[in-house]
């Protein structure tokens, strides 16, 4: 059905994401699965099978050995679900708000010290109005397009403990 997979571009392959398809890829080679994403770079598919014992496989068909791609069936609402969250990682978060609010003061004050400008927006702390921290405030919940500062606040926090 698709002769030249990795000349589509991202438009076209959209229309498979969300649907089980069977991928042919080199000679004899047949793979099936639900279509996550297609990197845009390479154009490899990332395939998720759900298992009978509730576990997940995933499979990359790298994008050059793409042949041939067949849509086989389009995802039900449940299905849907299983693959957005195939891969994000469930919140633990189990402070309760007190604890929280401790914590959030005491990040904030340990940053003033390091002469860094930090202020609450609400739950979260905003340091230097490029970079935000959200509860529970640990290294990996700080969230910045800036590399640099997002790296030096995340050491920041890792000293701090």
């Amino acid at each position: 059905m698709q002769d030249a997979w990795s000349h589509l571009g991202p438009l076209q392959w959209i229309r498979f994401v969300n649907k089980q398809i069977k991928v042919t890829a080199g000679k004899d080679e047949e793979r099936r699965g639900w279509l996550v994403t297609v990197d845009p770079v390479s154009a490899s598919l990332v395939l998720v099978d759900f298992r009978e014992d509730g576990k997940m496989s995933v499979d990359i068909v790298m994008g050059h050995a793409v042949e041939e791609v067949q849509v086989l069936q389009e995802a039900d609402s449940e299905t849907l679900d299983r693959l957005q969250n195939s891969f994000v990682l469930p919140k633990t978060c189990s402070l309760d708000a007190e604890e929280l609010r401790r914590r959030r003061g005491f990040l904030q004050s340990w940053i003033q010290k390091n002469r860094i400008p930090v202020e609450e927006e609400g739950e979260e702390l905003r340091v230097a109005g490029v970079l935000t921290i959200r509860a529970p405030y640990r290294p990996d919940d700080c969230c910045s397009s800036n590399q640099i500062i997002l790296d030096r606040i995340q050491k920041l926090i890792q000293n701090l403990n």
